[in-house]
């Protein structure tokens, strides 16, 4: 379903476009709190983007306008942001790699008059052309005005940080370079999907950009007969223009899957395939043709010393006998024929063209002159190249790959007989390679000290308890949920913790895309019975046909570091959640007959209340959520549960075939943490808080019911009961129950016990 609507198909591509979004976000270690994730049709769409938006400013009498500054080895799209700008009056400022630390200033330069002009600067991670792999420090040296150009320009610098070619091989931590604007392109990451990027913004630099254009779902309101409209909020939201190729987008969260299943990580994808690089590059410099003559004549910064500074790319020309350059037409040509798939010509980077191979600004425009355009196969005029050729390695590439390219380069370039190049192989075999691995730094999962109350005796007649005394106000039951949507766990004395009841809604079930199951989605998830034991630190997981397991309450050493923490999405709020292991997902998976799999809130992360409230009267205080709906507690009265079942009944005297719903049935489905008596139908409607024995409760809203009150917890079958009756009782108005929060101090426990009196205050 479109995304931007609001039925169950709708919601699901929502929330799984969501979580996509966070899976990108922690592939490059950062979150939403720092930075969007706005989908493009590529990575030169992003970069558009920001042309467009960005808030250039033209020279006046008493400031200088913008600056567009860029390094001349910039991807062509890159570059291209200079036609937006040149026409309002903004200062084009190409910078050569040199020059950026050359010079550099030795402390930032504040700006005395506090000028906020806005200037970009545009660089590349790692240069599509040679491979080389700027430093990912010049972001905050740009940002801190210590790096040319923006020390020599005072106001507000912003850094375009093209990631496009850097992130096909290697991590890029946002962490360490929080750059402003990342455009990226997917295919080059996962080789699938084509027409699909994203432009990462910080969040911190997102509401500088302005966007003229509105398109389907970019706008909260407007008028079409007159100049009125607002923007969406959302950032996101603002850019993506109409409805996002959203089966595309889904499909990246297929192949993160499959890129870490089969390769590990980053990490090693960066190490096997800077190792394959390495290896053609040491061998390709010493090979020499009969004469001695060099083979190839390689583009590169450096010598293929090390990982972080050198990405998996070769850039050459190959040379004959005579030292006369091979034109890459040929090269590619007889590449064909050998299914080696070879990439030449300047790669839309006239930039790093021009200076690795010579090329003047004359040569360039003589060269155009004499017919030859990007993208044709005229690889040589007046004697001199146009291009050159590249190869490029991704973690699908193998060492036979190499050495099939290599005995191509021998077998149809080199004059016989081969020779190599020992003295140059064993200086460049001996370089120096730094140690490059990447420190994963495990993310601690620690549970904050709770007390343990030990469950009380149930009695031995279970079933719910009436208004046994009288018209006194009477907690008469608890339940709590360990795992979202599934079976209530009754308890009789229990635990409040900092986020309500201890343990309640802490798991849930997502589908293979990371997504919550619900019982507006699975119904059957009410069939799982999960059981809360303290004492042995475990959390039982029942269901009829399947064999019992348990998972910790509390987190164990292993967990630190063999459990994923991943983010989710719990009714539009961002959680950090913990994977709970692969037992649990094959239990559910087989019980659900879906890949899914179990997950539990991060201790460590806090979901606060205030954020989404809207209207309720809440205290300074910060109040702290699990993975609930909407508040800590959800309370019902027993005597508005009568009285829907009164409704019921008469409404089924007049129905055949409807099953009788008696009041233990109904409150299940309405799937409360407490349950009252002695109260009059409804009076809670009217409560704005409340003491249950020792406890004080603040009433926050009332809970607006959906259709899962259709769903028989004991069979998983879907009613249209009793949502019909309430809803034809109350005159449409479909709330039951409260919801509540706790007023305690955010380090203090407490015990709730049924018959404990309850005092409301209206």
């Amino acid at each position: 379903g479109d995304p931007h609507s609001q039925n169950p198909s709708s919601r699901l591509t929502h929330d799984t476009l969501e979580r996509v979004r966070y899976r990108i976000l922690q592939h490059f270690n950062t979150t939403p709190e720092e930075y969007s994730v706005i989908f493009t049709s590529g990575c030169t769409a992003a970069l558009k983007a920001v042309a467009d938006s960005f808030p250039w400013r033209s020279p006046s009498d008493n400031e200088a306008g913008s600056c567009f500054s860029y390094l001349t080895d910039n991807h062509t799209s890159v570059v291209g942001i200079r036609g937006k700008t040149l026409s309002q009056g903004v200062v084009m400022l190409p910078v050569s790699p040199q020059s950026v630390e050359d010079r550099a200033k030795d402390k930032a330069q504040h700006n005395v008059d506090m000028c906020q002009t806005p200037h970009l600067f545009c660089y590349p991670a790692q240069s599509n052309f040679s491979g080389w792999k700027y430093p990912l420090n010049y972001v905050k040296g740009i940002q801190g005005r210590y790096l040319y150009p923006a020390c020599d320009h005072p106001g507000r610098w912003f850094v375009l940080l093209d990631a496009a070619s850097y992130i096909s091989c290697s991590l890029l931590d946002l962490q360490k370079c929080p750059a402003d604007f990342i455009p990226i392109s997917f295919y080059k990451l996962f080789g699938f999907p084509t027409g699909l990027g994203a432009l990462l913004v910080r969040n911190n630099a997102a509401s500088i950009l302005k966007k003229a254009y509105f398109g389907g779902g970019t706008a909260t309101a407007y008028l079409s007969g007159e100049d009125y409209y607002l923007h969406a909020t959302n950032i996101s939201d603002r850019f993506e223009d109409g409805t996002v190729s959203f089966m595309d987008i889904i499909a990246i969260n297929h192949a993160f899957d499959a890129l870490y299943r089969i390769t590990g990580g980053m990490h090693f994808i960066q190490q096997h395939t800077f190792g394959l690089a390495r290896y053609t590059y040491l061998l390709l410099s010493s090979i020499c043709h009969g004469n001695s003559q060099p083979v190839a004549q390689i583009y590169t910064q450096g010598q293929f010393e090390s990982p972080s500074t050198q990405g998996p790319i070769l850039n050459f020309n190959l040379v004959d006998s005579r030292g006369q350059i091979v034109g890459y037409s040929q090269v590619n040509r007889m590449a064909s024929l050998y299914n080696i798939h070879l990439r030449t010509g300047c790669f839309c980077n006239t930039g790093a063209c021009q200076y690795f191979l010579g090329i003047t600004n004359q040569q360039m425009k003589r060269n155009v002159q004499a017919g030859h355009v990007c993208g044709d196969n005229i690889d040589m005029v007046d004697g001199q190249p146009t291009g050159s050729v590249r190869v490029s390695f991704g973690y699908m590439s193998t060492f036979e790959d190499c050495q099939k390219f290599l005995n191509f380069v021998v077998e149809c370039f080199v004059e016989k007989p081969v020779t190599v190049n020992h003295l140059k192989l064993d200086k460049l075999r001996t370089a120096t390679v730094p140690c490059c691995h990447i420190t994963a730094h495990p993310i601690k999962i620690t549970n904050r000290e709770e007390e343990e109350v030990d469950e009380k005796e149930k009695p031995s007649d279970a079933s719910l308890k009436g208004c046994e005394h009288g018209n006194a106000y009477t907690l008469t039951n608890i339940y709590i949920y360990p795992i979202k949507s599934c079976a209530a766990f009754e308890v009789y004395n229990w635990p409040v913790g900092p986020k309500g009841l201890l343990y309640d809604r802490g798991w849930m079930v997502v589908n293979k895309n990371g997504v919550c199951l619900s019982q507006k989605r699975e119904s059957r998830l009410c069939l799982v019975q999960p059981q809360v034991h303290l004492s042995s630190n475990k959390l039982l997981l029942q269901a009829s046909g399947m064999d019992s397991i348990s998972v910790p309450l509390k987190n164990t050493a292993d967990m630190h570091s063999s459990y994923e923490v991943c983010q989710s999405q719990v009714c539009g709020d961002r959680v950090e959640t913990v994977d709970c292991g692969d037992e649990a997902a094959l239990w559910f998976s087989e019980f659900l007959g879906q890949p899914c799999r179990l997950i539990r809130q991060n201790p460590n992360f806090s979901r606060d209340m205030e954020k989404r409230s809207s209207g309720a009267k809440l205290t300074a205080t910060t109040t702290s959520l699990s993975l609930v709906n909407e508040a800590q507690y959800l309370l019902i009265n027993h005597a508005s549960v009568q009285l829907i079942q009164e409704l019921l009944s008469s409404r089924q005297e007049n129905s055949v075939g409807d099953q009788h719903l008696d009041t233990k049935n109904i409150i299940s489905r309405f799937r409360a943490n407490l349950v009252i008596a002695g109260v009059e139908a409804f009076e809670e409607d009217n409560w704005s808080q409340l003491m249950i024995g020792n406890t004080r409760f603040v009433v926050t809203s009332r809970c607006g019911r959906c259709h899962v009150v259709g769903v028989d917890q004991e069979t998983g079958t879907k009613t249209k009961e009793p949502l019909l009756s309430l809803s034809s009782y109350r005159t449409g108005k479909v709330t039951f129950g409260v919801y509540l929060k706790h007023d305690l101090p955010p380090t203090s426990m407490a015990v709730l016990s049924t018959d404990s009196l309850v005092q409301p205050e209206l």
